[in-house]
């Protein structure tokens, strides 16, 4: 298949566009490389892809109507990966802008390109965070999304509306992937991992949010990929409305078990600072896997000690003798 992957350079995008094409795909990935967090990061992971030969890249906004109009006017898909987004629940409360901008402009440009160009099937990211304040567990994807607890959830529900809309209205076979909590090498600065790792090693303290009463979902980003590329190379059903998969481990991880497999991997115990809830985060998350195993036969399964430990090497690979 030839494929577009918007937010290529990002963390899900790199893994994802190297699973696809180490099994024979071809990769257009964009990016626009914004400075949300280090872009020397990003251009570090565009320099794995550029590797393989079936790759190619164009830096490119996808809030840019003109730019993304004409790429999908001189370019051929057969599918679209859309990983391109503001990422962030508690930046959303510091540039709502930028959410709504990319999130939700950018995505009606995808929508529109798709839409356009005929595109057999647009697969996108969407976020464990819709389902907000919801506490019933395991998450389904049947459950209500109505309780947004930030912007960014907000957005990521609109896109999932923004999808239904046009399936119906214009065919477009679409399938929404909630992802949970992804982590592993490679990784983004603003997350607990990479933060985590950062400061212990540093001896510096680490904040454990709502006093350490916290679980989480935890997803190898090895098993997103995979899930991502077995979604892609299976026929969408082409029947009427947009789909939704959760894609989680399905094993929540109480959060301080968390640090102690950071702790174990990095060989050095972290000095915790408890502090209470973030305005825009949630207690718990929790996917259920059952409709993702249906489809596709597989779902993640990756222990949170072999991931965290997988981290741990590639963080002091990447950053030995150079800062973070």
């Amino acid at each position: 298949m030839k494929l577009l992957v918007t937010g290529a350079a990002g963390f899900i995008g790199m893994h994802a566009s190297k699973r696809l094409l180490e099994r024979g795909h071809e990769v257009f990935g964009i990016d626009n490389l914004n400075p949300y967090y280090d872009p020397a990061l990003k251009r570090a992971r565009l320099g794995e892809l550029c590797r393989f030969p079936g790759f190619s890249f164009e830096q490119l906004d996808i809030a840019d109507e003109r730019a993304m109009a004409a790429m999908f006017e001189s370019r051929r898909f057969d599918a679209v990966l859309h990983l391109a987004a503001q990422a962030g629940v508690r930046y959303s409360l510091e540039n709502p802008m930028a959410y709504v901008s990319s999130n939700v402009a950018g995505f009606l440009n995808v929508l529109e390109g798709c839409r356009k160009a005929g595109i057999a099937h647009l697969c996108y990211a969407s976020s464990s965070s819709v389902y907000g304040a919801n506490t019933e567990m395991p998450f389904r994807e049947a459950d209500r999304v109505d309780r947004p607890v930030s912007l960014y959830a907000a957005t990521k529900r609109a896109n999932e509306l923004m999808a239904e809309s046009y399936s119906a209205l214009f065919g477009i076979p679409c399938t929404g992937l909630r992802f949970f909590t992804v982590y592993g090498p490679w990784g983004r600065p603003d997350m607990a991992l990479f933060i985590f790792t950062r400061a212990i090693l540093e001896g510096k303290p680490i904040r454990v949010f709502n006093g350490g009463d916290m679980l989480r979902d935890f997803t190898y980003i090895d098993d997103i990929a995979e899930a991502v590329a077995a979604i892609l190379e299976r026929p969408h059903p082409g029947t009427p409305g947009a789909r939704l998969f959760n894609v989680g481990h399905g094993s929540p991880v109480k959060l301080m078990d968390f640090v102690h497999a950071v702790e174990l991997a990095l060989g050095k115990k972290a000095q915790i600072e408890l502090a209470p809830m973030q305005q825009g985060d949630v207690q718990a998350t929790y996917a259920s896997t059952e409709k993702l195993k249906a489809e596709i036969g597989y779902v993640p399964s990756t222990p949170i000690e072999t991931g965290v430990a997988r981290f741990v090497a590639w963080y002091r690979e990447h950053y030995a003798g150079r800062a973070a």
